[in-house]
């Protein structure tokens, strides 16, 4: 009896070994899987998608699932109650004045520094463009966030109106004085019934312009630096540029068409000669522009001090949300590593307009020629690769988006002349200081 039940152990054992191979490979192919949710509409869409299936077809370890989940409102606002449900994605497309609520959400996100040290994934801020990094950093020099897709505000002409108004095509305005005096030959030659409008007219006129000027926004380095910043840009300089808005407005020179990027149609369309709005918008000008159009740097107040420094950033960044296994976290690591590849950068920069995050993703679109054959899409990358000043790096503030509505509505009393540029700013920050509070109220609850 012993000699069968001896072979037979023998069997399962041979059995046994046999299939472990089996069940380690099963193991070891098992695919780990994240959530990316991102609110990217359109053919950026379709880039982000792109980028994904380019990712999980690069290896066979991690698959990254890219899905929309509406407007950068829409989408923060899901992931904020997915957190709370416990099925949270992984990765969550957040736009940049969203930037102080992700950080108060505690224990809803993981840094990405963390996350990329803890995977052992390779990870230097400084190779990131340092205006676009230091929104997303704290003053120790970690970057909570991912910078994906950045954008700044820059200055478009039309050429062939420049050239009728007897205006030179190759030397666009530098200045807001040179703007005016070239939107007021515009108007007497009757060369276009707009001379110039402006897009994102808080984050074009009041926040990118303070930061151009090296002027302050709000203090405690515009909310970097402390939890009870007050904002300060009702500033001597501040209200001398709106109100000579205001003026340009009742001369004829400025044409107000909205609040977001509703303006750009006036450029593109042929109506207005001169526009300031999001570097982004240079793929949507250039696919519907029937005429020569050229790119600059914003304009600035030479008189000013300090002027030109750099503009800011808009866009969004990648935040990792917490709860996560360690698995998805290194699958998190490998994505953002492969985002940062110079030539993911590169090709991604040069189809949408959205600025390269990388210094080396910027130097490889220089050398393939790029700027040459579309002159001006190096303005947006020219104003961000200098070393900011903590009037500069940008604003982190509670409540921004609300803070924002509120300068818009107070930009249209003055469009409208129902108030002067110092009483409209006063309110706005008055305002905007209540939201603030508010926020901070909440965050410490």
């Amino acid at each position: 009896m012993s000699r069968p039940r001896s072979r037979l152990y023998r069997f399962a054992l041979v059995l046994a070994f046999a299939g472990a191979p089996l069940a380690f490979s099963a193991d070891a192919l098992a695919v780990t899987e994240v959530q990316f949710w991102h609110a990217m509409t359109g053919a950026n869409n379709d880039r982000v998608n792109n980028l994904a299936k380019r990712f999980n077809e690069s290896q066979s370890e991690y698959k990254v699932n890219a899905v929309y989940k509406g407007s950068y409102p829409e989408a923060m606002a899901a992931a904020i109650a997915a957190f709370r449900a416990g099925s949270a994605p992984a990765v969550l497309q957040v736009f940049e004045v969203g930037t102080a609520t992700m950080m108060s959400a505690k224990g809803a996100i993981k840094p990405v520094f963390q996350v990329m040290a803890d995977a052992g994934e390779k990870f230097d801020p400084k190779s990131y463009v340092p205006a676009v990094a230091g929104y997303y950093t704290n003053t120790k020099g970690q970057m909570l966030s991912f910078p994906f897709n950045s954008s700044t505000t820059v200055f478009y002409y039309n050429k062939d109106a420049f050239e009728k108004a007897g205006l030179d095509p190759n030397r666009p305005p530098e200045t807001w004085q040179a703007v005016v005096a070239a939107a007021a030959k515009i108007k007497a030659a009757g060369v276009l019934p707009c001379s110039y409008t402006t897009g994102w007219q808080s984050w074009v006129q009041l926040e990118s312009f303070s930061a151009w000027h090296n002027l302050p926004f709000a203090t405690e380095e515009n909310g970097f630096a402390g939890n009870d910043p007050k904002l300060v840009f009702n500033g001597p300089i501040q209200v001398r540029h709106i109100q000579n808005m205001q003026d340009w407005l009742k001369k004829g020179y400025f044409t107000y068409a909205g609040r977001k990027n509703e303006p750009e149609a006036k450029f593109y369309s042929g109506e207005c000669a001169m526009m300031t709005t999001s570097s982004a918008g240079y793929g949507t000008v250039k696919q519907n522009a029937k005429f020569k159009f050229g790119v600059s740097a914003l304009p600035y107040y030479a008189d000013v001090q300090g002027a030109p420094q750099n503009t800011i950033i808009g866009g969004a960044s990648l935040w990792v949300m917490g709860g996560k296994s360690k698995d998805e976290y290194k699958a998190v690591a490998k994505f953002l590593t492969f985002l940062s590849r110079p030539d993911i950068q590169a090709e991604f920069h040069q189809a949408t307009g959205y600025l390269p995050i990388t210094l080396a993703a910027y130097e490889l679109t220089k050398q393939s020629g790029f700027y040459e054959k579309n002159p001006g899409t190096d303005v947006s990358v020219k104003q961000m690769i200098v070393k900011t000043t903590d009037k500069s790096r940008g604003i982190r503030l509670g409540n921004f988006v609300q803070i924002r509505d509120i300068i818009d509505d107070e930009l249209e009393n003055v469009w409208s002349g129902k108030k002067d540029a110092k009483t409209a700013l006063d309110s706005a920050t008055a305002r905007g200081n209540e939201q603030i509070a508010r926020f901070a109220k909440t965050a410490r609850e």
